[in-house]
């Protein structure tokens, strides 16, 4: 294993350097949230693939895989759709937006009223999103180095902790840059041949397992309407989401790269089913579905390439944990500290940093990620399962904000009034229903779901319509041409 360890740990060395050159470059409240807005293509479509395709993509999908065979690509594949649906209908027009946070959006659309309740549901999502990638160390330095759940938690953690807070988003998209290659190579051109292989390829897999193996669809169709819901609508209007396409240099380069990698998503989903499938050939009495992942990159790949898989799953752990925690941290210092501290900031008003105070708003934020970040590997450590942890945060956010996002985007009527309503009963119809018919049901998500859109359109219609100003100030945001004194002043290089 001495091999493996020396590609680990220049793995984990690599990525804090990173960090480190990150800080470098991150002198502003623009630089250090979304990374000067001045990603091109390449690097957009990498990072955003990598954000989006997490442990529970990587480990999940696999365990998936082996539980129902090729039908287990199920939930990254609407992930991919999601990412395609977000990049082709509303990307552009987010990144034209010029906001920091979704809650931000909110307000510029209704006038200033939704921001502090959408900050707080939205919190709650990422806050959960970066706590269950987070518990996912746990399975891979397990097998790595054998050492103790706690240990590989606060192991894990502190380095994405770390370069999170010295680089801001310049770190986290460098090291998912970095990320997207590692994974690429280690489970879709090394992992995924060699499974099929050792499994004795298609047509000995074929043999040795059941027909529904090979079903496209024997994971169930209501099983996959609900993925469809959580997952394809939670990529539409998740901050961790939204921060990368603030990151993207225009809105073209938002709508193509962010197409090619929902593309991505789609191949890198066939792949973690067909991987499950060969270990459930090679391993059919595994105690959990989510061993499969780990059992066949130790006991089938040869020495180096063990390494290098096993980084690959760190890596797809570390981009999504690294996103949801500068999420977190920007949702929790713009949307709830800075309102409650009584400072309304006008969205995307940088005055601030025109007058040489960027330095206090970057170590704000820095000062954030790093609270959130210990916040995070303490809930990590208390909390046990990561599909229910993951659960809570996609229902919450797809039950209480999706219907005030979209209804803004799309609907001219929709008022702040409705808007609140939606979040508040939505929200509070999903965990009403989780404390009852249990966290895993399907029912929290569509009966919240469709609470949230009868309030939103019936609150909408009583009341008056979102005055004139507002919604001509909108839409100039959403065609790109903003007040001068509300776009961001173009950062100075240092």
């Amino acid at each position: 294993m001495a091999v493996d360890y020396i590609v680990i740990v220049v793995y984990l060395a690599g990525m804090l350097a990173m960090g480190w050159w990150g800080m470098r470059r991150a002198k502003s409240k623009s630089e250090f949230l979304v990374a000067g807005r001045r990603l091109g293509p390449a690097m957009y479509s990498g990072t955003m693939a990598a954000i989006v395709l997490g442990g529970a993509s990587t480990i999940g999908g696999v365990g998936l895989g082996y539980q129902y065979g090729l039908s287990g690509a199920w939930m990254v594949v609407t992930i991919g759709l999601g990412l395609l649906a977000l990049s082709v209908f509303f990307s552009a027009r987010i990144a034209r937006l010029k906001v920091y946070t979704v809650s931000e959006m909110l307000d510029l659309r209704y006038g200033g009223k939704a921001g502090v309740i959408s900050g707080v549901v939205m919190w709650a999502y990422t806050l959960m999103l970066a706590v269950t990638s987070t518990i996912a160390y746990a399975t891979i330095f397990d097998v790595l180095f054998d050492v103790n759940r706690t240990l590989a938690i606060i192991l894990g953690g502190s380095i994405v902790v770390a370069y999170s807070t010295l680089g801001g988003m310049w770190s986290i998209t460098l090291t998912d840059m970095v990320q997207f290659v590692v994974k690429t190579i280690g489970v879709l051109l090394l992992l995924l041949p060699i499974a099929v292989v050792k499994a004795g390829g298609f047509s000995e897999m074929k043999a040795q397992l059941p027909t529904s193996y090979f079903d496209p669809l024997g994971v169930g169709g209501e099983t996959i309407f609900t993925y469809v819901l959580i997952y394809t609508f939670g990529m539409l209007i998740g901050q961790d989401i939204w921060q990368r396409v603030f990151t993207a240099r225009s809105d073209r380069t938002a709508k193509w790269g962010g197409t090619i990698a929902g593309t991505y998503c789609l191949a890198y989903a066939v792949a973690g089913a067909v991987i499950g499938t060969a270990a459930k050939v090679l391993y059919p009495k595994l105690g959990s579905p989510d061993d499969a992942f780990a059992t066949i990159v130790k006991d089938e790949l040869p020495i180096g390439v063990r390494g290098l898989v096993l980084a690959a799953a760190l890596a797809a752990v570390m981009s999504t944990s690294s996103g949801a925690l500068i999420a977190c941290a920007t949702v929790a210092n713009n949307d709830i500290w800075s309102r409650l501290r009584g400072v309304v900031r006008r969205t995307g008003d940088a005055h601030d940093e025109a007058h040489g105070e960027a330095h206090d708003e970057v170590k704000g934020n820095r000062t954030f990620i790093l609270v959130m970040g210990v916040a995070v590997i303490c809930a990590a450590i208390a909390l046990n399962d990561v599909v229910e942890a993951l659960t809570v945060a996609y229902n919450l956010l797809v039950g209480g904000l999706l219907v005030p996002i979209l209804g803004g985007l799309l609907w001219k009527r929709g008022t702040a009034q409705g808007a609140l309503a939606a979040v508040a009963v939505g929200g509070l119809a999903v965990i009403g229903l989780m404390a009852g018919y249990g966290i895993l049901a399907n029912e929290p998500v569509y009966y919240g779901l469709l609470a949230s859109l009868a309030v939103y359109v019936a609150v909408s219609l009583a009341t008056r319509p979102t005055d004139e100003a507002t919604l001509a100030a909108w839409r100039e945001r959403l065609a790109g041409r903003a007040p001068e004194s509300m776009s961001e002043p173009v950062p100075a290089h240092h």
